[in-house]
């Protein structure tokens, strides 16, 4: 079944191979923060000393988007629509706990069951970086824990309740490139769906944590392409020298994703890969096209139903397989085990 006109089939394989076959896609997001965020690793926000930027060679600190802090929240946004539509071996799947090993989460963003089986994630997702330094782009600030009158006091004794944290401001850009390797145009578009649906990301997302993944582009290619700090710095770069980057002030959304395209167009030249890019206004018709399918119930579900057959046409070739080997494998062991006692 396809689901895409604006471009050609021939960026995508017809089923899920077992073996890396040199097709990826890169989702090149730029992601905002739209409230206060928390990305922490032992209570303190996770940052970098790195290189400003390609020409400005001064090291600052750079607020840090770990791997798992980007793609943890977009897997689960494509299993809560599994389960929604009822499609594939959703009640199997519990995150982290159990997996069905037969869905297009399990199969694209990969699992771990110890000796039940792995699969290794199709979905490539790297650290990204803040634009702005760590000191522009976060607030400490105090919380506490009010009793039922909304006081912090009660019976003449006040409570000890009260805390301080930093939060990542409003307005903070973080560069990040998403790698789909050698994908079929339903894994393409399930993974672009969990991209630009997803809005929480971090810790305590219920309460915060607000973020929204602004697309400006798919580059189409044979091989992996430049990564996100280098990117990040090239953006820094080109802001900084329209003198477009004035603390305290947060940057201005159209001038970042105008030196986004630009940065990315520029180091892509530089690349050793064959690609195929669709970037700014070659992308719009892309994006559109995309939005009205995930925005329209029938062809949703359809496109799910088909991304879950193919990842469960992969599992029953390729894992059940391996499974059935490894545990003939063991077994044969444990009698030779047994034969030896004897």
């Amino acid at each position: 079944m396809n689901f895409l006109k604006t471009i050609d089939a021939k960026f995508f394989h017809n089923e899920i191979p077992a073996k890396p076959m040199g097709k990826y896609a890169h989702f090149i997001t730029i992601r905002i923060t739209e409230s206060y965020p928390l990305f922490q690793t032992d209570g303190e926000l996770n940052k970098a000393k790195v290189r400003a930027g390609i020409e400005q060679k001064e090291p600052i600190s750079r607020l840090a988007m770990f791997k798992r802090k980007q793609s943890t929240p977009e897997r689960l946004t494509g299993r809560e629509l599994l389960r929604n539509y009822k499609i594939g071996d959703w009640e199997k799947c519990d995150y982290n706990v159990e997996f069905s090993k037969t869905t297009p989460d399990c199969i694209l963003y990969g699992f771990a069951i110890g000796d039940a089986g792995s699969e290794k994630s199709k979905v490539v997702v790297d650290t990204a970086y803040s634009i702005t330094p760590f000191e522009d782009s976060h607030l400490n600030f105090t919380l506490n824990a009010p009793f039922e009158n909304g006081t912090m006091s009660r019976n003449g004794e006040v409570t000890s309740r009260i805390n301080s944290q930093d939060h990542i401001l409003p307005q903070v850009f973080f560069p990040s490139i998403v790698t789909l390797k050698d994908p079929t145009e339903a894994g393409f578009l399930y993974v672009f769906n969990n991209i630009i649906r997803t809005r929480h990301y971090g810790a305590q997302t219920t309460r915060t944590g607000r973020l929204r993944n602004e697309l400006i582009g798919i580059i189409f290619a044979d091989g992996e392409i430049v990564s996100n700090l280098r990117w990040t710095q090239k953006i820094y770069d080109l802001l900084n020298f329209d003198g477009k980057i004035n603390p305290p002030d947060p940057l201005n959304e159209d001038d970042v994703r105008k030196a986004a395209i630009k940065a990315i167009n520029e180091l892509m030249t530089q690349e050793c890969v064959t690609h195929t890019d669709y970037i700014g206004d070659k992308f719009t018709p892309l994006l559109d096209e995309v939005k009205s399918i995930t925005s329209n119930e029938n062809k949703l579900q359809e496109l799910l139903t088909q991304a879950n057959a193919e990842s469960s046409a992969y599992a029953q070739k390729y894992i059940s397989k391996n499974s059935e080997t490894k545990n003939s494998d063991k077994n044969k062991r444990g009698k030779k085990a047994g034969a030896a006692t004897e």
